[in-house]
């Protein structure tokens, strides 16, 4: 008698499952060790951004200070903070971003709202004409997506800039 029994064919139905070759990693956590809504950081203005920038983004273990790193804070819908992502990392003077993976993990995690922020590694906040263009394609994805950007935060030393304060966002 034939305790492994194999279909005749069945190689040929079911392909045998590949990892794929840009591994990626994520944790799941019970939820019991979840933070509640009411003990998340509130981010509703720029300075509390910059606060938690400096708090939490700086002590990532990717973070150079010498190159411009764009970060994401994934907001709930109270405006408190769910998490952040290190999207990338540039040069001294220049990042590549692209809506695709400033997206990502606000639609894997479900967040209503994003403030975008990056660092200037001279020290000096104020926007370039690439920030603004970046700002406004990203504003109009997240449209797309009815996830609200609600503001681009440029870190300094020590200063910082919101292209929402500076009026860059349309009203």
């Amino acid at each position: 008698m034939n305790t492994n029994p194999i279909l005749p064919g069945l190689e040929a139905v079911v392909k045998p499952f590949r990892f794929s070759a840009t591994p990626h990693e994520f944790k799941v956590t019970a939820l019991r060790e979840c933070p509640t809504p009411e003990s998340l950081l509130l981010c509703d203005t720029p300075d509390k951004a910059a606060a938690y920038w400096r708090l939490h983004v700086e002590k990532h273990p990717y973070f150079n200070p010498d190159c411009e790193c764009f970060a994401v804070l994934l907001l709930n819908t109270r405006r408190r903070v769910k998490g952040h992502h290190l999207v990338t990392i540039g040069t001294m003077d220049t990042l590549l971003v692209h809506p695709r993976e400033v997206f990502r993990l606000a639609i894997a995690t479900s967040a209503s709202a994003l403030v975008l922020m990056h660092n200037h590694p001279s020290g000096e906040p104020q926007p370039s004409e690439a920030d603004i263009r970046v700002t406004r394609d990203l504003i109009r994805a997240g449209q797309l997506l009815k996830i609200e950007v609600l503001d681009h935060v440029i870190i300094g030393n020590p200063a910082r800039s919101s292209l929402r304060e500076l009026g860059y966002f349309y009203s």
